[in-house]
């Protein structure tokens, strides 16, 4: 290609300086009378004349395509300027250079530098943004036409201004050889056409640098001018290639998106060609390994049962807390480690990557033990279409399980994983459905591994009351006359505070139970968190699998129970053994708890829950039946919910909520 070349960029550079090459002569008759008809002659290296070699320059290039012609001008000016440039470095060290420098009176230009500056940071300037329109110019041609046709919109606007751009490109080559040609004997031009001028007195030193300073200041804005002509071409042309390259991205996005569900309808012999379509492929080692401290290759996960652990980077400390117990439980209790966890952040591209959203994804990553994404960013964007629009994923995180052959067997395990914990292995769909068919509503589906000591309660065959919200009076009188009317009616009784679905607030009412001896509780805030999770997790798990409110116990419970959590007033459940359990509203309970005399003797008879239910049925109304609140995954709720106590629809509202805290 060099060769090719060659000739065709000494020919335009010879073009170029042809013009001035009178500037060569200029030392020989230096001392002459005839320095008028010289100063007259370059004086004619004006526009027209840089015009005319713009031109000539086309000529020579007329068989060559737009971004060529650019390409060999800029050549022929690093030709020039590489060559002067050369000369004045290595002339202090070699005798061919110093002789070169001699003639080009070099050692001169090297003692006006700092009068010159001005001329070669215009020249600087010029050459760079010469050299950004020339790449953008080439990044046009190279536009793959597989993706965008030459007669797009965008494409054919860029397209029609290429020819100008080029134009300039070439005018400023030419604008800087003659420069470069300029310099050429700058030593003695004062002295020439100011010869009364004595060069050896202080005076004449100052006068000839002045002289040299204006016209070096002259030339630099002639510089200048074109550089930001070419400036102004080039945001236009950046711009239009960055509507380009967007339309392109879309369209391979949507391609790439494309393949994808193709993947997914496939069988496949193992999950390689899955994962390396999910997990950037270009990269070898695009995954890093939380626990041996190193990158690998996603052949690591090759026939695993693989669970892509889908979020953003506001994850709850709780969240990840419970999540890395459950793991390690679950690595524990198999002897064969057959299954993976694999982080995948999902981050807005349309933000910045800032140092805080760096430090961010650092802290997460430190605190887990199993493989992440080396870098959000290797999470390409089709990647992220499907998982949003197929996976469902909004901002809540999701587990995504893959079995050995990349087929999704179930498409949010995170609702198992937070019910069951490793119980629910291998995390199938199928085998979430089996584990409902085995469950029955009771306290220890409610507390499951939350709290050892609630468990040893029941076996023991205490009553067990959980309560919560944050009305601190309610809770005060409720707490009282509940063991007092427990003492009176001699039964065991064991009361658990356990706050409400939104954490605000129950620091406060923790403190004063604590203080005041009310009630035991829960001093982790990670436990009061899982608690409320696993109740939304039974919600979102039965909703998964088709149940209902109308026909389903559990179901009902549940949403009982989540109504109680997601308002301020007092409620509780108190339960006796494994089955036998009554949940009410905090102040109904109350003040049929301040009625004990009137129904003490029924304790006797029927045992202490059923008379206290039966006490309880006057105090049942229907003003105000239920609030339920559920976080997120907004597109999996019914749009027909009934009522767990009157059984009629409820009305759906939209609540958004910025923060718990």
């Amino acid at each position: 290609m060099l060769e090719a070349i060659a000739f065709t960029v000494h020919r335009i550079s010879y073009e170029v300086s042809s013009l001035h090459i009178l500037n060569y002569f200029y030392f020989f008759i230096i001392h002459t009378k005839f320095f008028f008809l010289l100063q007259v002659t370059f004086k004619c290296s004006g526009a027209g004349d840089a015009h005319s070699t713009t031109m000539a320059v086309f000529h020579t290039l007329s068989t060559f395509t737009w971004d060529a012609k650019a390409v060999m001008a800029l050549a022929a000016l690093a030709v020039n300027y590489g060559e002067f440039w050369l000369t004045a470095q290595l002339h202090a060290e070699n005798p061919l250079a110093k002789s070169l420098a001699l003639l080009k009176q070099i050692p001169d230009i090297i003692e006006h530098t700092d009068v010159l500056k001005a001329r070669f940071d215009a020249i600087n300037k010029l050459v760079t943004v010469m050299l950004s329109v020339t790449k953008s110019i080439i990044e046009f041609t190279e536009l793959p036409s597989d993706y965008i046709s030459s007669d797009s919109p965008d494409v054919t606007m860029a397209m029609a201004h290429i020819p100008t751009a080029v134009y300039w490109v070439i005018r400023g080559v030419v604008a800087c050889i003659s420069q470069t040609i300029g310099l050429i004997g700058i030593g003695h031009e004062c002295q020439f056409f100011e010869p009364e001028t004595d060069p050896a007195s202080d005076l004449g030193q100052t006068q000839n640098r002045e002289k040299i300073y204006i016209s070096s200041t002259t030339e630099a804005w002639e510089l200048s001018t074109i550089a930001h002509k070419l400036a102004n071409i080039h945001g236009h042309l950046t711009k239009q290639l960055d509507l380009c390259n967007k339309y392109i991205d879309g369209k391979r996005h949507h391609e790439a998106y494309q393949t994808l569900v193709r993947l997914f309808e496939t069988i496949h012999i193992d999950n390689l060609k899955i994962l390396r379509a999910l997990i950037y492929s270009k990269d070898d080692l695009a995954l890093f390994d939380c626990f041996r401290k190193k990158r690998v290759g996603v052949d690591v996960l090759r026939r695993k049962i693989v669970m892509l652990f889908i979020s953003d980077l506001d994850i709850s400390h709780e969240e990840l807390f419970i999540l890395v117990q459950i793991y390690q439980d679950i690595h524990h209790s198999k002897t064969e480690r057959n299954y993976e966890i694999v982080w995948l952040p999902v981050t807005d591209r349309d933000q910045p990557w800032t140092e805080k959203r760096e430090d961010d994804f650092n802290r997460l990553a430190s605190n887990m033990p199993w493989y992440i994404l080396h870098h959000p960013s290797l999470l390409q964007p089709a990647v992220i279409r499907y998982i949003r629009k197929v996976w469902h994923f909004e901002k809540k995180p999701i587990l995504v399980v893959l079995d050995p052959q990349g087929k999704v067997v179930c498409p949010n395990a995170i609702h198992m994983i937070w019910i069951w914990g490793s119980l629910a292995f291998p995390f199938t769909s199928s085998r979430e459905e089996a584990l409902w068919k085995e469950e029955t509503w009771k306290l220890e589906l409610l507390i499951d591994e939350i709290d050892q000591t609630i468990l040893s309660w029941i076996r023991e065959g205490k009553h067990v009351c959980l309560y919560g919200g944050e009305d601190i009076d309610w809770i005060r009188h409720f707490t009282k006359q509940l063991k007092y009317v427990a003492h009176e009616a001699k039964v065991p009784l064991e009361m658990v505070y356990v706050g409400k679905s939104n954490p605000k607030g129950i620091k406060k009412a923790i403190g004063i139970i604590k203080e005041e001896k009310l009630s035991s509780y829960w001093d982790d805030p990670a436990m009061v968190w899982f608690f409320w999770v696993r109740l939304e997790s039974m919600w979102y798990s039965m909703m998964q699998h088709g149940r209902n409110v109308e026909e389903d116990q559990i179901m009902q419970e549940v949403m009982h129970m989540l109504s109680f959590g997601g308002g301020d007033e007092g409620w509780a459940i108190i339960s006796h053994g494994s089955f036998e359990m009554l949940k009410s509203h905090g102040k109904k309970l109350h003040d049929c708890l301040l009625d004990f005399e009137n129904w003490k003797a029924d304790v006797e008879v029927e045992g202490f829950l059923p008379a206290l239910a039966k006490a309880l049925l006057p105090y049942q109304t229907h003003e105000h039946c239920t609030r339920l609140i559920l976080p997120g995954d907004t597109g999996q709720i019914q749009e027909k919910v009934v009522c767990a106590e009157c059984k009629r629809p409820m009305e759906k509202y939209v609540l958004f909520r910025c923060c718990k805290d």
